[in-house]
């Protein structure tokens, strides 16, 4: 099977970045989630929190107005709701992260949010943007200072162009709009292979 990254007319429409995004290892991924301690509600959450992140791609503003009704728990499907440009997107999720759903839906209070406070708020992005950067600092992930929430979004799309070949598929599952913005993922797939091919 040939896969082509580049669809034809976009090969030429976006030179590579001086500073490619900070992708996640599946090393520093595992480390990154070891971290919470689920035994306590708010890392409980806030595990879940980057799980979404890193299986579905959402933002952090996507993640956090998550409720209850946009995942259907039988098919593992997420609607994500007015997401950036008030437009709405369907992805999946894996069934290990569902049941892990599931679990946490006899655990949370009620309220409107899928991942809410302990006070059934919606939780702020700025305080899972801390979060994720106080995990990453407890994993010893290298380029701590570059670990964010989006982080976990940039390490979800570069999976998924691996996994795929396809860039449409990943500019659908993260709601691009613009080619152009996705194929920055394909600059991170590059890089890599050269310094594969240089390694041998």
């Amino acid at each position: 099977m040939t896969i082509s990254l580049f669809p034809e007319n976009h090969r030429d429409t976006m030179s590579r970045p001086d500073k490619l995004p900070k992708i996640l290892t599946d090393d520093e991924t595992e480390r990154l989630l070891d971290q919470p301690n689920q035994r306590y509600f708010s890392p409980h959450r806030d595990y879940l929190f980057m799980r979404l992140m890193l299986k579905a791609g959402l933002r952090s503003a996507e993640a956090v107005a998550l409720q209850p009704d946009h995942i259907d728990m039988p098919t593992g499907k997420v609607t994500v709701r007015e997401g950036k440009g008030a437009k709405d997107r369907t992805l999946w999720i894996s069934n290990d992260l569902r049941d892990e759903i599931g679990e946490w839906l006899e655990r949370r209070p009620e309220s409107d949010y899928l991942l809410p406070t302990s006070k059934g708020k919606k939780v702020d992005t700025s305080q899972l943007r801390r979060s994720v950067k106080r995990y990453a600092k407890e994993a010893e992930i290298a380029e701590v200072d570059r670990v964010s929430p989006h982080t976990l979004r940039h390490t979800f799309a570069t999976r998924l162009l691996r996994e795929t070949g396809n860039i449409r598929k990943v500019q659908k599952a993260l709601g691009h709009s613009d080619l152009s913005t996705t194929m920055l993922y394909t600059h991170v797939v590059d890089s890599e292979l050269e310094e594969a091919m240089k390694g041998l």
